[in-house]
């Protein structure tokens, strides 16, 4: 099955780990569309609508988020506490992608609802492969609830 064109959102601040998601996401399928925040402050401004993302500029809707959970401003698990809790927002799939392999983290992130959890492995072509795996999955056969087509009333 072929998935249609995603917008996905990546919440990263190290400029190398994004631009190697971008790439991988380039080769599912260069249609995909990719919007990199480096801070969890702007990640839910965008989410929520808020500040330079307000309307009438407002963006999209993403289908899946990539959080890495050790950022700026604002950590991971709180934007994944306040996606998860919101009406609007608590069904796109949300996947933990950090450095961080502590069963504390861990657990932490699937009380907060989180859909998936990736330890980034510190070696290249061990996380060059863990992205592959990733994108076949959610990129090629995990099927999304799309915003646009939503039953009334649920």
């Amino acid at each position: 099955m072929k998935v249609p064109a995603l917008l996905i959102l990546l919440v990263e601040d190290n400029a190398d780990h994004a631009e190697l998601v971008r790439r991988n996401l380039a080769r599912h399928n260069p249609a995909h569309r990719l919007v990199h925040l480096r801070d969890g402050e702007s990640a839910l401004d965008y989410l929520f609508q808020r500040g330079v993302f307000a309307p009438p500029k407002a963006p999209p809707r993403p289908h899946l988020i990539l959080l890495d959970l050790r950022l700026p401003k604002l950590d991971g698990l709180e934007v994944l506490r306040q996606v998860k809790q919101d009406p609007e927002l608590h069904l796109i799939p949300t996947v933990i992608l950090t450095t961080s392999d502590a069963e504390r983290d861990l657990f932490r992130a699937y009380d907060g609802h989180a859909n998936s959890y990736l330890a980034k492995p510190l070696d290249f072509g061990a996380f060059t492969g863990l992205l592959e795996t990733f994108g076949r999955y959610w990129l090629g056969c995990n099927r999304y609830p799309w915003p646009e087509a939503r039953p009334r009333g649920s």
